[in-house]
C-alpha cells in the first residue's frame, strides 16, 4: 500500500510520530512524507527540522506558508494551497492519504484532492471547537474522508451524526497517549541541559492562538492574559510557545515579543518537538492558554489546565480542567484555587496507548 502522510506544523508531526514509526518500520506500507505550511516557514522555526532529526525522509517539500495573517492573507493562502496541491495529486499517485486535525491549510490540501479521488484518512475526526473556524475545516476533512478515526466514543457518535459513514469512523484512541506511553521523556537535569530551562522552578507552560471565529476578542483576551502573567511571574517562571499560523497569530506573536523584553521569568519557545514539549507538561505546575494539548496530553498526567476563552470550547472537559473566560481578574481567581488543591486524579478518557496499531489493522483489513 502506498501512503502518504501530510503534514504541515510541528503539532500535527508530534501527533503522528508513533504512527510514523510504526508504518515505516512495516514492509506492508510505502510511504512517503508531504510536508508543507509552517514546516517550510522560518518565521515558525522551519520546523521540517525536527522531521529530518526524527531520521525520516522528506519526500515532498510544498511551500504554501500565507504571507501573513490577516483575513485576506488567510484566504488567498488557502486559495494557493488548493492550486498547489491541485498540480501535486495530478502527478503524484497514492493508495491512501493521511491528513490529520483541523487546519485549514490540512482543509486546503484535502479539499484539492476531492476531485481526483484521493482516498483520504481522517485523524481527529468528531472533534469541535466552536472559538476556531478550524470547527468548519475539520468537519469538512471528514466529510471528504473514506476513513475516520476518531480519540473518544464522544467524538465517534459526533463524526457518525456529520458524516453517516457508519461502516468507517473509528475509535481508536489519541496517538497522543501512544507517545506518552512509549517515549521516554526528558528528566529535569536532561530538560534543563537541552533547553536552558530549569524546571525545578515553579513553572507554568502557557500557550495562546488566537480566536478565529471571534476575531475582535484576540486583543483583549491577549492583553488580559499578559497582564495575569505580569502578576504571576513574581511566583513562577513562564514557559510561552508562540502561536499557530492563523488569522491575527502574528499580532498575538508580536504582543507576546513585546512584552517579554527583558524579563528573565518569561522564556519564549517557537518549537520544543513532542518530547520537549511533553516533558516540560510533565514538570511544570500548571497549563495556562488555550491549547488542545490541555485537553488531550494534560490529562494523562494529569495537569490542572487553565483553558480561557472559547477557542476549545466544545471539546470534552475532564475534571482536571478549569475552562473560564478570558480576564485576569478570571485567571488569577483560578491560579488561586488550583493552588490549594491537592493534585488532580488521572483521567483515562483517550484510549490505551495502542492507537498506531489499531489504525494499521484496520487499513491492512480493509485494504
Amino acid at each position: 500500500m502506498k501512503v502518504g502522510i501530510l503534514t504541515s506544523s510541528r503539532a500535527d508531526f508530534g501527533i503522528y510520530l508513533p504512527l510514523l514509526k510504526k508504518i515505516f518500520a512495516d514492509n506492508f506500507f510505502q510511504s512517503e512524507i508531504i510536508a508543507f505550511g509552517t514546516h517550510l516557514s522560518d518565521v515558525h522555526g522551519k520546523t521540517i527540522s525536527e522531521i529530518l532529526s526524527n531520521n525520516f525522509k522528506v519526500n515532498h517539500q510544498i511551500v504554501t506558508t500565507a504571507a501573513g495573517d490577516s483575513p485576506l492573507e488567510i484566504s488567498s493562502s488557502i486559495g494557493e494551497t488548493i492550486k498547489v496541491f491541485a498540480d501535486f495529486w495530478s502527478n503524484n499517485k497514492f493508495d491512501i492519504i493521511f491528513a490529520i486535525g483541523d487546519r485549514y491549510e490540512m482543509f486546503a490540501a484535502v479539499v484539492a484532492g476531492s476531485p481526483f479521488n484521493v482516498k483520504f484518512v481522517h485523524l481527529y475526526g468528531g472533534e469541535t471547537t466552536l472559538g476556531a473556524i478550524d470547527n468548519s475545516y475539520r468537519h469538512s476533512i471528514s466529510l471528504m474522508s473514506d476513513f475516520i478515526f476518531v480519540s473518544t466514543e464522544v467524538y465517534k457518535k459526533r463524526a457518525l451524526e456529520i458524516t453517516d459513514k457508519h461502516q468507517n469512523v473509528f475509535n481508536v484512541g489519541a496517538l497522543s497517549i501512544d507517545n506518552l506511553k512509549n517515549v521516554e521523556l526528558y528528566n529535569i537535569d536532561d530538560f534543563k541541559k537541552q533547553f536552558n530551562i530549569d524546571l525545578n522552578k515553579p513553572t507554568i507552560l502557557t500557550t495562546f492562538h488566537p480566536e478565529t471565529v471571534s476575531l475582535e476578542k484576540n486583543e483583549i483576551y491577549i492583553s488580559e492574559l499578559l497582564a495575569s502573567i505580569e502578576v504571576l511571574m513574581e511566583k513562577y517562571q513562564i514557559v510561552i510557545t508562540m502561536p499557530n499560523s492563523d488569522t491575527m497569530g502574528l499580532m498575538v506573536r508580536n504582543k507576546i515579543e513585546e512584552f517579554a523584553l527583558n524579563k528573565n521569568k518569561i522564556i519564549l519557545i517557537e518549537s520544543f518537538g513532542m518530547k520537549g514539549y511533553l516533558s516540560c507538561m510533565k514538570y511544570c505546575s500548571f497549563l495556562l492558554g488555550n491549547t488542545s494539548s490541555g485537553f488531550v496530553e494534560a490529562s494523562y498526567f494529569p495537569k490542572y489546565v487553565i483553558n480561557i476563552g472559547d477557542r476549545q470550547k466544545g471539546r470534552i472537559l475532564t475534571p482536571n480542567i478549569y475552562s473560564i473566560n478570558c480576564s485576569k481578574k478570571n485567571i488569577l481567581t483560578t491560579v488561586n484555587v488550583i493552588e490549594k488543591l491537592p493534585p488532580p486524579l488521572s483521567v483515562n478518557l483517550y484510549g490505551d496507548g495502542n492507537a498506531a496499531e489499531k489504525i494499521i489493522s484496520i487499513l491492512k483489513i480493509n485494504k
